[in-house]
């Protein structure tokens, strides 16, 4: 039996999560993006007047991200990019998929700067300021969304309004919308790398 865990535990992909918070592979507005501790803080004090992003420098094909994410006040509007382009560096624009993150959006696929929603989730959530989880899983072509530990969405990635499909390989960024003042802390972040090297 022990043998049997032992070799469980050998196959089972590595937490790269030490490697993916490292700030060295991050990059964003220095007056709204914190990383410490493991945690990342988003925090608008007047309107960016475009959605600015908390962007990794790697590109990452298949892997399982999960974190915990809190909407100060249920105000505003985030969300994790996956298999993305930074489409304006200077401003930290970022284009693709996004695991939407707002009351009523919890769970969605959003086409960030392609044409807007891609897929819906299968239920419609409503939370009000409170933590709320994820765990995303991107395999190939297709992407499981979970949202406090029930599946919102687990489907093929479609392609945009604009006939563009997600890329094999992109960065992963965190999102501070444009509009009112607002605060969003990503933390629990855990990452395993799923693409064989």
């Amino acid at each position: 039996m022990l043998a049997l865990a032992a070799s469980f535990l050998l196959a089972a992909p590595a937490d790269d999560t030490k490697a993916f918070l490292d700030p060295a592979n991050w990059e964003g507005r220095d007056d709204i993006w914190t990383l410490a501790e493991g945690r990342v803080v988003g925090e608008t004090k007047e309107d960016p007047k475009y959605n600015t992003f908390f962007v990794s420098k790697a590109k990452y094909a298949d892997f399982e991200l999960s974190y915990t994410i809190i909407l100060r006040d249920a105000i505003g509007n985030s969300g994790v990019q996956v298999r993305s382009v930074l489409a304006d560096p200077a401003k930290f624009v970022v284009h693709g998929p996004q695991a939407d993150a707002a009351p009523n959006y919890w769970g969605a696929l959003y086409g960030e700067g392609v044409g807007g929603y891609l897929l819906k989730p299968k239920t419609t959530l409503g939370f009000k300021g409170e933590p709320v989880k994820y765990k995303l899983t991107v395999t190939g072509n297709h992407i499981a969304i979970a949202v406090n530990g029930d599946t919102a969405l687990d489907a093929d990635f479609p392609k945009a309004n604009d006939g563009i499909a997600a890329p094999a390989k992109g960065v992963i960024a965190f999102q501070a919308h444009k509009g009112p003042p607002m605060r969003v802390e990503f933390r629990d972040i855990k990452f395993k790398e799923l693409t064989k090297k």
